[in-house]
């Protein structure tokens, strides 16, 4: 008698517990027979337990040849081929660089009728546990808004081609867990519980019986040990200890702080230059890179002299020099360094205008919010309740057009600056948003990379730097060129499709068709909010 269970193909999930209870039963009839039992019980079992493991295999697919493309990455810019890629098990086998190579024997043919294929992007700052435009205790009485939007997220992000994320700060595990655990949702990676020092920033904005709770990673300042609970031990939070914690967890990168604060938390306590070194070595010597956020001149300053690998932010305070209209050489000289250095560099212009949003009559008219929020939470935007920190940011009631303009000539205009001048260096640019940077409704996820990228080719990156700063620059900053980042043989197939080239116009980022996320191909319309899912 044979006994044939298919493994493979396109069987139901009905059908294969089908097929499941068949086999057992088959096998139960035959060991009933002692005569059998002896001779052929060993063989049996092993027959039993081979049909079992492959009927617990999902059904693969077929390869996927997807050709008649542009092929765009970024280690062969100089020649834009037409092209086609292979992808099997959600793996890039193979890259032909011509338009007449043949198609691989049963592979699904996909034609890109002559579209854009990059590597997936990658945004290297974002913070998934926070909520645009939401105060810690509005998120608690708009559960249902602040649900929505969490699961609609992960696609947002990829509705923008965006398949690589890098958490800085993970102080909400469950919200990682959950975007994890989503059906669809962009590579996550993370830095583990970020690094301040005692009482500084951003643990100040925490009362002080929830900051060390909020905040359990933090550097122990012996010189503020009166403020520091009893129950935390000193040796327990050196740099070294801190670190081993980042790793344990799982981070591929330690986030610090360099900032004295602003508004109603100023004259915060930071870190001196021996525990800078400390943090240095720790993380130099568990492979992470070391990023710091620093928007100041003295806070860069200090960042380049400790060695640290990415600066979080970019220049936009330039502390005595603000009121000057062009650099001065103080500034052009630490620009310098961190050029020659190729210490990483995230501008986050969109930042500030995150906070502009505000002020600006025509952001929330804009389609794209429909296509990364939840109607509901849309609408929620336009109450009284949801323009809260608009009130907050401007509590001299200037008019939308004086707050604007004041903010244009001053930390806007610095920062453009700055961003024009390492561009001409061709400084180590990486990609990174802050999204959300604060409680505003001006950065929301995927659209705020998309805003981003318009504000730096403004400010003077080329469409060519911006490319890198999204792909490979990131990619080999946070040690993850391995897998992603370019379109080459054995990396993982995290793919983007677009109409126009992104070496062309930077409206080439909103004319995606598709996107890949481990071979696994999402037309972009499913992916937005507004889509019937």
């Amino acid at each position: 008698m044979k006994l044939w269970i298919p493994t493979s193909g396109n069987i139901g999930v009905t059908a294969r517990r089908e097929l499941h209870h068949l086999a057992m039963r088959i096998l139960h009839n035959l060991l009933r027979r002692d005569s059998l039992k002896k001779r052929f019980l060993p063989l049996l079992l092993f027959a039993a337990t081979l049909t079992l493991n492959a009927l617990a295999q999902p059904p693969k697919s077929p390869p996927l040849w997807i050709t008649d493309v542009f092929l765009v990455s970024p280690e062969n810019l100089q020649h834009i081929d037409k092209g086609s890629v292979l992808v099997e098990d959600g793996i890039i086998r193979r890259v032909v660089r011509n338009s007449h190579a043949k198609k691989p024997t049963g592979a699904v043919v996909l034609s890109g009728k002559e579209g854009y294929l990059t590597p997936g992007l990658i945004d290297s700052h974002v913070h998934l546990a926070s909520v645009p435009g939401m105060q810690f205790d509005q998120a608690g009485t708009h559960a249902e808004l602040v649900g929505e939007y969490l699961n609609q997220q992960p696609r947002s992000y990829l509705y923008f081609g965006y398949t690589t994320l890098i958490d800085l700060a993970v102080f909400d595990p469950q919200v990682m867990r959950d975007f994890r655990n989503a059906d669809l949702h962009p590579d996550l990676y993370d830095c583990g519980q970020s690094i301040p020092l005692a009482n500084g920033y951003p643990m100040s904005f925490a009362p002080p019986s929830m900051r060390f709770k909020i905040f359990p990673n933090f550097l122990y300042d012996p010189q503020q040990a009166d403020k520091i609970p009893h129950e935390y031990a000193a040796e327990e939070h050196t740099a070294a200890a801190d670190v081993a914690r980042v790793k344990s967890s799982g981070g591929v990168c330690v986030k610090s702080y360099y900032e004295r604060g602003f508004d109603a938390d100023k004259n915060l306590p930071v870190m001196q230059p021996e525990l800078l070194a400390q943090l240095h070595n720790a993380a130099a010597e568990n492979h992470l890179p070391l990023m710091m956020h620093a928007n100041s001149l003295e806070a860069q300053r200090f960042a380049v002299h400790g060695g640290v690998d990415v600066i979080a932010h970019g220049l936009w305070n330039w502390n005595e020099y603000n009121q000057q209209t062009e650099m001065p050489e103080a500034i052009t000289k630490l620009l310098d360094q961190i050029a020659e250095q190729k210490i990483g560099y995230q501008p986050t212009i969109q930042v500030l205008y995150g906070e502009m949003a505000y002020f600006d009559s025509g952001y929330l008219k804009q389609t794209s919010i429909r296509k990364v929020v939840p109607q509901k939470m849309a609408a929620w935007f336009h109450t009284p309740e949801g323009r809260w920190y608009g009130k907050a940011l401007n509590p001299e009631m200037k008019t939308d057009a004086e707050f604007y303009r004041d903010e244009e000539r001053g930390p806007m205009r610095r920062v453009q600056k700055v961003v024009a001048y390492l561009a001409n260096k061709d400084a180590n640019f990486l990609f990174g948003t802050d999204t959300p940077s604060s409680p505003t409704y001006g950065n929301l996820p995927g659209l705020n990379g998309y805003l981003e990228m318009q504000q730096l080719r403004r400010a003077g990156m080329s469409l060519e730097q911006i490319f890198r700063a999204a792909t490979i620059n990131n990619a080999r900053a946070f040690h993850l060129d391995a897998k992603v980042g370019s379109i080459e043989e054995g990396k993982t197939a995290n793919l983007v499709l677009t109409r126009h080239s992104p070496l062309q116009s930077i409206k080439a980022y909103d004319s995606i068709s598709a996107v890949w996320i481990h071979g696994r191909m999402i037309a972009r319309k499913a992916l937005a909010a507004d889509a019937n899912h």
